[in-house]
This record gives structure tokens, sequence and C-alpha cells, in this order.
């Protein structure tokens, strides 16, 4: 047992990186797959449509930590080896995908019909109609759900220790298991986390005030 100092505080530190990297290929990736939920839930086929709800059902109606325990302790069982980043990533993909399918779908919902029904009658298919029509308006709509949805993207890699993958939780428990300082530990953890989140909830907070008055002129 040590008492907790300066390269205590350096190796959490230090692992807010992996956090950050985490979080942003949980993003990337969700946001590519939340798109293709979100076309298929407003998709003008039917198979498209039952696809993207069941997904969306899946992964919104089961918790992520079980995401986590089903690819890295399941994957072995169908003969695929995955490492800890592999199976955080992949499950944090899967989950914001559906998400952000979700949020997305509402924004390119939100469009008034007119303008759909305008793209339509000029003759354009449902790929054209999404691409010069409806996604351009929906993007703006969609920027500040999105960016406050990051804030929990950020939260949700925390999961990842609990299947050996050292971010600042587990470097967290890492170093309470040798200090027995927890409240220390575990505070600097939290004030991490803060750091990271407080300043996307103020961006999404500004965004969402400026598309108000945006849509109040």
């Amino acid at each position: 047992m040590r008492t907790f100092g300066f390269p205590e505080f350096l190796f959490i530190l230090e692992a807010a990186r992996w956090t950050i990297a985490l979080s942003l290929i949980a993003f990337v990736g969700g946001a590519i797959g939340g798109l293709l939920v979100a076309l298929g839930r407003t998709s003008e086929s039917r198979v498209a449509q039952a696809v993207a709800t069941a997904f969306v059902q899946v992964f919104q109606g089961t918790p992520l930590l079980l995401q986590l325990f089903l690819v890295f302790f399941g994957a072995p069982v169908l003969g695929i080896d995955v490492n800890p980043w592999v199976a955080a990533g992949v499950a944090l993909i899967l989950n914001t995908s559906a998400f952000l399918g979700e949020i997305w779908r509402g924004c390119i919902q939100a469009i008034p019909h007119g303008q759909t029904e305008a793209a339509h009658a000029l003759g354009l298919h449902y790929f054209a109609r999404m691409r010069d029509v409806v996604l351009p308006q929906a993007f703006k709509i969609a920027l500040p759900p999105t960016v406050g949805y990051m804030v929990q993207v950020i939260k949700g890699t925390s999961l990842a220790a609990i299947i050996g993958f050292t971010e600042v939780t587990r470097a967290g428990q890492i170093i309470n298991n040798a200090t027995f300082q927890p409240l220390i530990v575990f505070s600097l953890v939290a004030g991490i986390y803060f750091a990271l989140c407080w300043p996307l909830s103020l961006l999404a907070q500004h965004m969402e005030r400026r598309q108000a008055r945006a849509l109040a002129r």
C-alpha cells in the first residue's frame, strides 16, 4: 500500500486520453451507424423500417453493460478473439448507433412534410430527396441534441472498465486498490469526467438557445 501522490495523479490523468479515444471511436462509428438507422427508420421500404426498428429496440432496450459482456465474452464462444479495445469499441458503436439513429430520425421527421412533397413533385427519388432537401435541414436541428448526446457517450465509456479496458474509471480502480484512498481517487476521476463533459453541455445549451432565437425570428 502506498500514499496517493503525483505519480498516481498522473496515471489517472493520462488514462483520460483512452477515454477520449474510445469516445471518439464510439461517436464516429455511431454517427455512421446512426445515419443508416435514421434512413432505415424513415425509408419507404417496410423491410428497412423493420430492420432498423428491431435494431433500435434491442440496443435501447438492453443495458450497455450487458452489451459489453455479450461482445467481450460472447465473441470467443463463436471463435472470435477480441481484446478489450475491440469489444468496448464495437459495443459502444452499436449502442451509440441506436440512440443517434433515433435522435436523427426525429430530426428528419421534424422537417415540414411539404418539403418532401415538393421534392417528390420534382421527381427526386428517396436518396436524392434526403441528400438534397431533407438532410441539410435536419442537420441544423440535430446539432444541439447530437452534441448533448456526446456527453452520454463519454460517461458510457466508464463501463468499459468492467471488461478490463484501462480508461479513467479503471485507472481509478487500480490506484484505489494500491492506495486505499477512495475519496481522493474517485473525486479526481469525477473531476476529469466533469472537465470532459461540462464544456459539451454548455455548447449544446448555447446551440439550443441560438436555434430557438433563429426560429423565433
